[in-house]
Formats: structure tokens, sequence, C-alpha cells
């Protein structure tokens, strides 16, 4: 297959399309040739707040396409406050879960690459600031009025991506109606082309209110009866949907040598407009498709005839389909005379019309029928429009499964998307090059797993486990480094070393406890003391290690020359005696601190002080091999490390560790470890298997294994390095999701101030200041806790940055709270007192509550402040600072 520096790759995907909340899922409902329509009864419309006498009305269509759960967000994940949540534009909420989705398939942690990934996405109009929000917005004050405009606005759909994922490349809001998907598309190839970004996550998303049907007017572009049938002589239009897709895009040469998993190519793709040549603003034009169809060609290079499938963008009506299937036809006779050689389909006869997001679902349908080369059905299509001469074209409409195949070389396909307005767009694309097959490596492999929660760790488990049943010969080594390199790491987690995947998902199925390491981190992470025994290992033991481990090679290695036997590594740990365990057990530390285990610490016994001592730094490592033949030291440095003093049982003094004295007692100074380190966050790590254990390469990655579950951050680059990096599509994150939604209505709507009479500083007692700091401390906790999404959030001693929130959102409770007290508070206040408590300490002082601070005569104003910082304040307020 030949390819070219301007193909691009399609590395990831995901989706929430009606009727599908996956890719995997999504292709069930297209290769089923299923339809997702949802049908509602006359009282779950009412409860939606359907007028009654629009449910009487014949032509009202009781169905959409719709997805579930659009009030439920997993908004801990990208740390919004319960608050910042309920307002933000449920669009925006689906999008983000769906662009973590897509990286996670990729196999890209955005935390664990350097590569700049640009944003390119677009969302449908907000209903929701509409129906929900309306009332708030009309009453809001100016600061509620630019948080709702932040959390609403289609300008802030791709910032907010890149923000929250942390993604440093363009980040850029797409929106041309229809087509906005797939110009996102295009524009993000020229980025990566032009070098703007090394990754692009490109996507669109469309929400209807949800529960509702639609009223079908003759002429408009809804189906009177929910189905489209695209190009069939009796389609009458669509249906509006909901729905989400991202994907992640990547030049295909670079995609290729980092082991991505290939969707499909990108060959070319073309965007243009209309202009005024056609009937009216909304309606098409076949110049203006055909010239768009037949620039994505040109730049593709490719030959109309070798193209085996189009994705139209077929919306069922009976003006539309005759101009687009025109329009294809025009193009394609540029390039070829043959008829009825290529298949053509609509998605929008499975999902309804997304909208914005109608492109990308168009574009992961066909990716995915070049990834299965497969042809899957369009449907409702029985006897075509008359006003469409499929006889004298190159196309026919594909009603079935097939098997798809080519005889001019690799599968291509055509997606075309146009919208409203006159912004054509269509991309070519072409299945991937085959995908090599994974050396066979016949060793074990660290899997690793995390969630915010024990239950939602489960899930994760659980839908890994059926994912490796379900395909078997998934290459281990990809799994392993898919779940290392392109995974967050939260807080409860879960290891298992297995060699094969059908191990591992028997062993994750059945939560074998033996085998699967579980965790859950602190605040603090990892710290492991290292004990040294001076125990050898069996020489095949060593000799996997060696072979499969490039930093356990070179410490061996460097061991080895500093014996004066460079070369000769692999003889030397075959040896008995302690010369060998100490280049063993120096080599398996080396290994853990190269892969993020930092030691806090080394105790040893017998002459695992010789290994101390070189990993301490405390001798030269000559001069420890020395050691741990018997030759005592002349002269010690202190000790980089903290170790265990075998005299003392207790850490080492400086003085002590220059001693040569103490590194060649023979004192265990193990015995006591375990009371050494109780109640000091630090634990033991024993480097010698347990007797019966397995050794070698099983036995390190159990070690990595278990400080991972603790809290250490490994270093997977590391631990999978002199290895090909593959990555496959593997379940991704489990969202926890819950609800946050304001009902149409007045829900929401900001209060007018309260009288004079009813705000908190009528309820101040003269005689007892701290009665009031208490009032405002409990009311700013009150106040606080309702941004959070509970009182119980608002901790009084916790930075409010890290609980989540913004600068704004602070400022809206100052303001609130000044009008509570008549008092002008600082609204920067919290930028130096980040807490509930300082705060309210500080604003005491300045209102002259705080002890010792005599109030102001009214109780309102403040009172002779006695402090500096008090004075700077007032010097403030009064302009004469």
């Amino acid at each position: 297959m030949t390819l070219s520096d301007s193909d691009v790759a399609i590395i990831g995907m995901a989706c929430r399309f009606p009727g599908a909340d996956s890719v995997d899922r999504f292709w069930d409902v297209l290769s089923e040739g299923r339809e997702t329509l949802t049908r509602y009864t006359d009282e779950e419309l009412l409860a939606a707040g359907v007028p009654a006498a629009r449910l009487a009305d014949p032509r009202y269509v009781k169905a959409a396409q719709t997805i579930p759960g659009t009030d439920l967000f997993d908004s801990e994940l990208f740390q919004f406050t319960h608050d910042e949540a309920e307002i933000l534009d449920p669009q925006h909420r689906v999008f983000l879960e769906c662009a973590l989705e897509a990286l996670e398939r990729a196999g890209y942690d955005p935390e664990r690459t350097d590569a700049p990934i640009g944003v390119y996405a677009g969302a449908g109009m907000n209903t929701y600031l509409l129906h929900n929000l309306g009332e708030r917005y009309r009453a809001a004050s100016s600061v509620d009025h630019y948080r709702l405009m932040l959390a609403n606005d289609k300008d802030f759909l791709a910032t907010r991506v890149s923000y929250k994922l942390n993604l440093t490349g363009p980040s850029i809001s797409v929106n041309t109606a229809c087509s906005t998907s797939l110009v996102a598309v295009h524009t993000a190839c020229l980025a990566l082309l032009g070098g703007e970004c090394d990754m692009a996550l490109v996507g669109a998303v469309h929400l209807n209110p949800p529960g509702q049907g639609y009223q079908y007017q003759e002429g408009m572009i809804f189906s009177p009866d929910g189905h489209c049938r695209a190009f069939d002589a009796d389609a009458r239009g669509t249906v509006i949907g909901s729905g989400a897709g991202a994907v992640v895009l990547k030049r295909l040469k670079e995609a290729l040598a980092d082991g991505d998993w290939i969707h499909a190519v990108i060959k070319g793709s073309a965007i243009n407009n209309d202009g005024s040549a056609k009937t009216g603003y909304t309606a098409p034009s076949i110049s203006g498709q055909a010239a768009v169809i037949a620039d994505a060609q040109d730049v593709a290079d490719v030959d109309p005839q070798t193209i085996g499938y189009v994705e139209a963008h077929g919306t069922g009506t009976p003006l539309g389909d005759p101009i687009e299937v025109a329009a294809l036809t025009e193009a394609f006779r540029d390039g070829t005379d043959r008829t009825g050689y290529c298949a053509l389909g609509s998605v929008k006869t499975n999902i309804g019309h997304l909208d914005t997001a109608a492109g990308m679902a168009g574009l992961i349908k066909t990716a995915l029928m070049l990834e299965h080369r497969t042809l899957v059905p369009s449907l409702h299509f029985t006897e075509p429009n008359p006003d469409i001469d499929f006889a004298a074209g190159p196309f026919f409409v594909n009603t079935e499964k097939t098997e798809w195949q080519s005889e001019t070389g690799p599968l291509r396909a055509g997606v075309s998307s146009f919208g409203i307005g006159g912004t054509n767009a269509h991309v070519i694309l072409q299945e991937g090059p085959a995908r090599d097959q994974a050396p066979h490596e016949n060793r074990p492999e660290l899997l690793v797993l995390s969630a915010r929660s024990e239950d939602a760790l489960g899930q994760a488990a659980a839908a890994l486990a059926r994912h490796l049943r379900a395909h078997p010969g998934l290459d281990p080594a990809a799994v392993a480094q898919t779940l290392g390199l392109g995974r967050g790491a939260h807080t409860h987690r879960l290891a298992l070393v297995a060699g094969s995947t059908r191990s591992a998902a028997m062993a994750l199925a059945l939560g074998d406890e033996e085998r699967i390491r579980r965790g859950v981190t602190g605040r603090e992470p990892s710290a492991p003391v290292l004990v040294l025994t001076g125990n050898g290992t069996d020489p095949a033991d060593a000799a996997e290690l060696y072979a499969s481990v490039p930093a356990y090679r070179d410490a061996a290695d460097a061991c080895a020359a500093a014996l004066g036997r460079p070369g000769e590594a692999e003889a030397l740990l075959a040896e008995d005696g302690a010369v060998a365990a100490c280049c063993h057990e120096y080599a398996l530390a080396t290994v853990l601190t190269a892969w993020g285990v930092a030691p806090a610490g080394l105790a040893a016994t017998g002459t695992g002080l010789a290994t101390a001592a070189a990993l301490a730094e405390a001798l030269p490592l000559t001069d420890a091999l020395a050691l741990a033949r018997g030759t005592a030291p002349h002269r010690v440095v202190p000790p980089r490390l903290p170790v265990v003093s075998p005299r003392t049982g207790r850490w080492m003094t400086e003085d002590e560790g220059r001693d040569p004295a103490v590194w060649t007692g023979p004192a265990d100074a193990t015995a006591s470890l375990d009371a050494l380190l109780d109640g000091t966050g630090r634990h033991a790590v024993r480097l010698t298997p347990p007797d019966g254990g397995p050794g070698g390469l099983t036995h390190l990655l159990t070690l990595a294994a278990d400080q991972w579950v603790l809290g250490a951050d490994l270093d997977f680059a590391a631990v999978h390095t002199g290895r090909d990096i593959r990555r496959v599509p593997l379940p991704t994150h489990r969202f926890e999701r819950r609800r946050h939604w304001v009902e149409p209505g007045g829900h929401g709507a900001r209060t007018e101030a309260a009288p004079a009479g009813d705000r908190l500083i009528a309820r101040f007692d003269p005689a007892d200041p701290q009665h009031n700091v208490e009032l405002i401390r409990d009311y700013l906790t009150e106040a606080i806790g309702k941004v959070l999404g509970g009182r119980h959030l608002a901790v009084a001693d916790t930075n409010l940055f890290d609980l989540g929130l913004d600068s704004l959102v602070l400022i809206e409770v100052v303001a609130k709270l000044g009008e509570e007290l008549g008092f002008e508070v600082p609204a920067a206040s919290f930028v130096e007192f980040p807490t509930i408590r300082s705060f309210v300490d500080n604003l005491a002082e300045l209102m002259g509550l705080a002890p010792g601070t005599p109030p102001g005569g009214d109780g309102t104003a403040p009172a002779p402040r006695t402090s500096r910082r008090a004075q700077r304040a007032a010097a403030r307020h009064t302009g004469q600072a």
C-alpha cells in the first residue's frame, strides 16, 4: 500500500449516538441494520412539558432520536463544582466525556505525552440556556451573566476541552451548521500537515431538549413518521437527533512509527461554499457539492473508480436527495464511465440527523466499515426516488450487510456533509495499512487499572475482563502498554501480572486475590524502604532479567565493568556467592528506581549492606563490590539515602555513615524494621521473593505492582523501554455521573437582595463579636456549600481553589455577602486568604469584629483597626494607599 506524507490516520474514536453509547455498540447498530428511534407515550411527553393541545395535533410526531442521561455528568472527574456543572451546557458536558474516551481509545494520556494536541470541535444550538436557564439569565448579576456566558457559549467548547484535559495544541471551535464535523476534520488535517500540532482531537455534539417529539410541516426537513428514507421514493425528510462523536488524528507515518491502532486513513479533504448561485440560503447546490467532492478527490490523488462507497449527507428529502446524487455523479464522471459499482448509504436512516455531529457519525461509520471490510445496510430503501437516475450513474443504494471487496487496490470511501448556509465538506478515506503481527514474547506483563472509587474500579476490571475474553488474540504487551501509557492514574488502583490475555481475563473476572494487587493512594506518595538481604537468585531468573529489562542489563554491565570483567555480566550473575548476589540486588533496585519507585530508605542485613552502600552512594560501586567480597573500605561518605544502622536498628546519623566499621558489622538491620517504620508512612519492600514464589521478571513486575497500588508514580515508558510500543482500543474510564440539571421555569433565578431588616447584619449582637463572626462563617459555609453541591463539602480549612472553585464564583459569593453585611467585602481577599476560616478571620478584623477590636457604633461600619494589615485595608478603602 502506497503511503503519502499527507496521509492522516484515525487512531481513536468515541461516540454517544442514539442506541449506542460506544463505538463497539454503534457498530452493532450498523451491522445489524437497526433503527434507534424512540417512541414516546402521551404520559411521557406530558411529563416532559409538551402541551396537551400539541399532542392532539395529528402532525405532532411522538418520536425522537435521542441519547439518555444528558442531565448526568461526571463533574468531579473534570473538577467542576456542582453549581458550575449545573449551569454548563449539557453539550459541553457530553463532549468532554467523549473527548476523554477518544484519547483513551487511542491509548494516550495527555499528562504522559509531550506532543501538542489540538482541539477542533463544534456544538449545536444551546437549548438548555433557552429553556432551562432563561429565567436565571434574565435576573442574573453581571458576574452571573459572565459565568453563564462562559458556561454556555459555543466559543468555549474547544478551549474548555483543552483546559480540562491539558491539551496544548491549537484550540478552535468550528461551526458551519450540519457540516461542522467534517469541516473540523479538514481544518485539523491542515493543522497536522502544517506542523501546528502532533495530534488532533476532532468532533462535535448536538443535543435536543430531552423527552420531546417534533411538529411535522409539509416542505420542511422533518419526516412525518420519524423515519429517514434516504434516496427512496417515499422519502419525506429526516428526524433531528442528539449525539456526540470524536476522533483522534495523527500523521500516518508517525502513527505507524508509534505503534498506534489505525482505524482508517484520511487521504484528502476539501471544503467550499455554494455562494449565492442557488434558489435560497438554505437550498443545496449541485455545482457546489460536485466541486467539493472533485476537489477532495484531487487532493487525495485518487481515481473515482477506486472509491467503493460514499457515505452521503442523505437527509431523505424529496429535493435534497436528487441534488446530492446528481452532484456525486458529476464529480465521479470526470474519472470514470462505470455504472452501478459504488455503494451509497446514509447513517441518518439509523440514527437520524445529528446536526453539527452528523458528519462525525458518517465518518465513524465509514471508518468502521473500512476496518471491518464490511458494507452495512442503508435502511428504509425499497424503490428509488423517481428523480434519481441510478441506472445511468456509478451508484447503488446498499441495503444488505455484505463483505466489502475491491479489485482496484485498497478499500476507499468518500464521506459528505453539507451545511445549511452552503458550507460543503467531503473527505476521502482509505483502509489502514495491514497490521504487523506482534512479535511473540512469552513473558509476563504488568496490567494496571484505576478509578476514583472502589465501585468504579470493579466495573473497570469487569469491563476489561469481558473485552479480553472477547478478543483473545490481543497482544498482551500492547494491552499492558495501553493501560500504562494511555490512562490517567486515580486513587483506587488495581494491578495484575499475567502472561497472557486469557490468564488476565480469568484473574480479573474471578477477582483472584492472590494475583491481584489493590490499594488506595493517599495524599503522600508511596515511601518504600528497600530491604537488601544479600541473597542471590536463580541463574535462570537473572538471565531472564538481563535479557528482557534494559535497566537491569545496564546495572549488571556496570557491576561487571567495576570488577574488571567488562562484557561478562551474564557469567557473573550465574555465579554463586556474595558478589553475584550483590550485583543482582543492585540491578534490581536500580530498575525499580528507574521505573519511578523512589526509595525512601534502605535496610540491609549481611552482605546486603554492600548493596545499600552502593545504592546510597556511600561507596563507589567498585568499593561496594569489594565490600561484598569481604574487603573493608577505608573511607565512606555519608549516604545520600536514609539507611538503617545495623548497630542501633535506627536511621544512621551522619557520623555513623562516615564510619567504615558500621558497614562491615554482622548485625541485622532488618530485625526491628517494622517497629521502626510503624506510623511513619514508610513501608518495607523486600527485594528477595518469598519462599516458593516466582522470581525473575514476574517478581520484578510484582514489586512494581505493589508500589503502584500504594501510590508510586510509575514511569511506564521506562517499564517498557527497549520494546516496540503498540496500542490497542480497550475499555475506557468508568464515569461516575450524577445529576446536574435546572428544570425549565424559574429555578435557579437569582433572588433580589433581602430587605435591610432581614439581612445577616440585622442578626448581629453588638455585645458578642464572636457570635457575629460565627454568623459570617456559617453564612459563607452555607453559600459555598451550595456551589459545591453540599454544605459538608465546604471544609473550613481546605483551600477553596483546590475544591474546584474559581475566582468568578468567589466574587459572586463575596458580593452577596457584602449585601448581607452592608459592608464592602474585598473580593480579592480569597486570593490571600483562600480558606473559609482565614477569609472570615480577615474579614472580622476588617469589620472590627476580631477579639480586642470594638465594633463600629451602629454595627454596620468598620471600627478602628489596630493591625497593620487592617490599616492598609482601611487606607485602600479611603483612597490613601
